[in-house]
């Protein structure tokens, strides 16, 4: 079971994981087009992952989804090149999990589990995610390549 306590630290601290985030797309040299979003969509995406964590690790299946796919047809349609889109993702994966390694909570052996637990969840959502977004950005690139294949 993973830990509330571990969660809820992530979540009360959503705002700064979020500027984390942020600030490594925006000095990533492989993120040209990502970082060229507008700072409330780059802060919103990273912040939402984290400040409804436990929301997003309880969601059904089809909820992620949902969201997910949704974001990546509007990264598509932003042009944002999904190597791009993929790597965000991983970023804001890994501040997650650095945000907790860097709180030092990991104390007795039962702390070290719910943190590995943690880590494992979020890795699996993350597979998810990542999943989705790349479904619904296919989905949005499929109109564009009917219409260039009948042209």
């Amino acid at each position: 079971m993973l830990s509330a306590k571990l969660i809820a630290m992530i979540e009360d601290h959503g705002e700064t994981i979020g500027a984390r985030v942020i600030g490594k797309i925006r000095h990533d040299p492989e993120l040209t087009t990502l970082r060229k979003l507008p700072e409330a969509e780059l802060k919103e995406w990273g912040r939402d992952i984290a400040r409804h964590l436990g929301h997003w690790l309880g969601s059904s299946e089809q909820e992620v989804a949902r969201r997910y796919e949704s974001v990546g047809r509007t990264r598509c349609q932003q042009q944002v090149p999904l190597h791009e889109c993929v790597h965000g993702l991983h970023l804001v994966k890994n501040a997650i999990l650095d945000y907790i390694r860097g709180q030092g909570v990991s104390q007795t052996t039962v702390d070290i589990y719910a943190e590995e637990e943690l880590e494992h969840g979020v890795g699996r959502f993350f597979d998810w995610v990542v999943y989705h977004l790349v479904k619904g950005y296919e989905e949005a690139l499929r109109p564009a390549a009917l219409r260039a294949a009948r042209a």
